[in-house]
């Protein structure tokens, strides 16, 4: 098939787009196009690893929670990462350690409401991965 879709970007409706930039590169990201408006009524961030989301300023306050989403997101340095948001004020859970991810991961909330899950994701995580659905070939 040729015809098909690809970089999926999330896009969240969000009440404040300042807001929600600054607290986004505290996860690595960078505002790199907005609609150039004051206030701003839509921007793009992106990441040095290829993943992106974009904001467009909600008509009414966002409610999160009725959009079941969750975004997930990884990083080589779980431990480090954790400390970093702490410092900077956001409310992180304590690493955990499901069966599902062993290597740890975090959860918090963007000052919208929307869920955020961080996982450890280095070599080992590569690694043990690539093992896994090898033997699924």
């Amino acid at each position: 098939m040729s015809a098909k879709a690809g970089y999926s970007t999330p896009l969240l409706h969000v009440a404040d787009i300042e807001k929600s930039i600054r607290f986004y590169e505290l996860l690595g990201f960078t505002a790199i196009d907005t609609d150039r408006c004051v206030p701003v009524g839509w921007a793009r961030l992106d990441c040095e690893d290829g993943s992106a989301v974009m904001f467009l300023r909600a008509e009414e306050l966002p409610d999160a929670s009725a959009q079941g989403v969750m975004l997930c997101m990884y990083t080589p340095d779980l431990s480090d990462l954790r400390e970093h948001l702490l410092a900077s004020g956001v409310k992180v859970s304590p690493i955990g350690h499901p069966e599902f991810n062993p290597g740890g991961v975090i959860t918090f909330a963007d000052p919208d409401g929307y869920k955020i899950g961080i996982s450890q994701w280095g070599k080992s995580e590569q690694e043990a991965w690539e093992k896994r659905i090898g033997a699924k070939k």
